[in-house]
């Protein structure tokens, strides 16, 4: 909203405020619609808010609440505002003009009869730590499907709240909540980042012990995590004490680095100061300041001049998170696998298109001095090193995400192979049936436009793979069945069986033999009835999205990885999620894990039943199954109920 379009609005709505404040009582009601539609428009932007704001002190004498809900702001409950905030229509718009009264009150602007300045505070910090989603917003399918121009507005009013109030009340939910987003091991760590930034404004207030001492471990995480770092933290004064550091200190500052990166999986841009530091002057520590096994160690000898290239050209401080992705890229022993080193070499000096590059480069490496060609292999490692942490950002693109971190598992020369032609012919092309479906030839996909809150790989891949995977779609529309049974291979690859199941029946759109689809997957992937055969790659499957209280949302793509026994002696599907936040609550007491339960870098689980209760279809190998007639009735049915009380209530079932 333009400052002059702003300055209108305004005064029309100082005008409809002021209208209303001038209406008799039993006619208020009809002036208050004008009052919402205009407050609606300023809260539009950050500045309108804020305009917005200015007048709260009035909207009580004004009527702006009368005979509502809202009316009596001594009976309104913190625990019932989220809930508003996040419906469409006219009451979203009321109640944030109440969290505006609250704050005059909380500011002194506005003498409330019944309620204290600091009561008003407390009601605020209070709707903010039930709220922490719309201070820090997800990046989930619920958020991604749920989201709208009223969501926008929520979180825009709760960045306002936040500049002008404590977030002492919250500091605890921000610490639980930047520990359950770090120990995912994310790519994309900006969300965290700026939890971590809002929380170090907490460290002087009097706050719990304990939770003080997590953001402060948090904050040297992300900032000066070693003894030097923390004394010199500019990076070119820090540069220069490296220079005069003996090798004691510059091993103590390599073991602290990587502790810091395995306890938190942060990088502080320090340590890209540090690595660059060791590429040129001490190359011998660069193992130990990655924290390398074995198998990495070994790595690192065997290519030390291909690192050397990489870290000189990938490794910033402001690209610094490569550094965590580069250590379990060796961990991982990509670069045992010869074929892989051309293919990767390419890569630092491929010609890349104009339109790629404008993609590639944000204002923060521009003045860093990076080349795209850097940014582009940085995020290569990190793929490779993370193929679990790959996000889908805000993009309805989970088979895009989820094919990418198959192939960074177990395709990797085909994934370097698609970067490369993505990059530099604006193209890649993959056979459907025989025909050669080609990216640049396609118009459309799945998402209407891409969102580029993304990993770099994943900025140049998606737009080609959403194009490929919905025209594939497309091919098998007249077929009768679910078109995923034919792409799903087509698209990843070989890995996939070629079995097939999805409960919905395609003609009637009807629930069909859902104690089948049980019985089938207990009997492919359930250890006691599938005769002990294993998972060899993930399974790309389908699973309905349902919220907090099991209400469906939609339908997502995510990939089993393996299913074993959790600590517990329970069996627990482990899987990947191309959300950027795997750790949520499904309703039913449904609530995936992230760690705890047994969980790998990167993986959410939930136990097996509970998972099956949510899926919708999977792929499977015939050849390689138990009796389905041997699955126990108790666990059919209690998956039966969990399905059928939460997604199932939107479809027919037929018996």
């Amino acid at each position: 909203m333009e400052t002059e379009e702003k300055t209108v609005i305004e005064k029309k709505f100082q005008q409809a405020l002021q209208t209303l404040s001038e209406a008799r009582p039993f006619a208020k009601s009809m002036y208050q619609t004008e009052v919402f539609q205009l407050a609606t428009e300023l809260a539009a932007t950050e500045e309108g808010i804020a305009a917005l704001s200015a007048y709260a002190d009035r909207f009580d004498k004004a009527g702006v609440f009368h005979s509502g809900p809202w009316a009596d702001a001594s009976k309104l409950e913190p625990q019932f505002v989220g809930g508003s905030l996040r419906v469409r229509g006219v009451n979203s718009i009321v109640e944030l003009m109440s969290e505006l009264r609250m704050l005059s009150i909380a500011e002194g602007r506005y003498s409330h009869p019944d309620i204290p300045a600091d009561d008003a505070a407390d009601f605020l910090n209070e709707v903010l730590a039930l709220n922490l989603d719309l201070l820090f917003p997800a990046e989930t399918e619920e958020a991604r499907v749920s989201g709208g121009e009223h969501i926008e507005r929520a979180e825009r009013l709760f960045r306002f709240l936040g500049s002008k109030l404590s977030y002492k009340a919250v500091a605890e939910q921000i610490v639980d909540e930047i520990e359950r987003l770090s120990v995912q091991r994310p790519i994309m760590v900006e969300r965290i980042l700026t939890m971590i930034s809002t929380a170090s404004q907490m460290l002087d207030e009097n706050i719990d012990e304990a939770t003080k001492a997590k953001l402060l471990a948090f904050e040297t995480a992300s900032r000066t995590p070693t003894p030097l770092s923390e004394k010199h933290p500019e990076p070119k004064e820090y540069r220069r004490h490296l220079m005069e550091a003996d090798e004691t200190m510059l091993r103590e500052e390599a073991a602290a680095f990587a502790s810091s990166m395995e306890k938190y999986g942060l990088v502080a841009p320090s340590a890209a100061v540090f690595i660059r530091y060791l590429n040129r002057k001490h190359p011998d520590l660069i193992p130990e300041m990655l924290g390398l096994n074995d198998v990495g160690s070994a790595s690192y000898e065997a290519n030390q001049e291909l690192i050397r290239d990489l870290i000189q050209l990938a490794v910033h401080p402001q690209t610094s998170k490569v550094i965590y992705g580069l250590s379990r890229m060796l961990d991982r022993g990509v670069l045992t696998q010869e074929t892989l080193l051309p293919a990767i070499r390419r890569l630092l000096e491929i010609d890349i298109l104009p339109e790629v590059k404008k993609t590639l480069m944000k204002p923060e490496f521009r003045k860093g001095g990076i080349t795209a060609n850097g940014i582009l292999v940085g995020g290569v490692i990190s793929v490779l090193g993370q193929p679990l942490g790959i996000g889908q950002g805000m993009n309805p693109t989970c088979q895009s995400a989820r094919g990418i971190s198959l192939w960074a598992q177990f395709g990797i020369g085909q994934l370097l192979e698609y970067i490369a032609r993505a990059v530099r012919d604006n193209d890649i092309d993959m056979v459907f049936e025989g025909e050669p479906v080609h990216s640049s030839t396609i118009e459309g996909g799945v998402a209407e436009q891409i969102h580029q809150d993304l990993d770099p790989v994943s900025s140049v891949l998606v737009p080609h793979l959403d194009k490929i995977y919905n025209e594939m779609m497309k091919r098998t529309l007249l077929r009768g069945e679910d078109g995923h049974k034919w792409v799903n291979p087509e698209f990843y690859g070989e890995w996939i069986n070629r079995g097939f199941v999805n409960i919905i029946d395609p003609l009637t759109g009807y629930v069909t033999d859902y104690e089948s689809f049980v019985r089938l997957f207990y009997a492919t992937h359930h250890p006691d009835y599938n005769e002990g055969y294993e998972m060899i790659y993930p399974n790309p499957v389908g699973i309905y999205i349902t919220n907090v209280h099991g209400r469906l949302l939609g339908l997502h793509a995510v990939s089993i990885q393996r299913i074993a026994q959790d600590p517990a002696g329970d069996y627990r599907v482990y899987f990947y999620n191309p959300n950027n936040d795997s750790g949520q609550n499904w309703g039913q007491g449904i609530e995936t894990s992230v760690q705890g339960n047994g969980e790998m870098e990167g993986e959410s689980s939930l136990p097996f039943n509970q998972f099956l209760s949510r899926m919708y279809a999977f792929h499977y190998n015939q050849y390689e199954m138990g009796d389905t007639i041997m699955v126990e009735e108790a666990d059919i049915e209690e998956v039966e109920k969990l399905a059928r009380e939460s997604w199932g209530k939107a479809y027919t079932w037929t018996e």
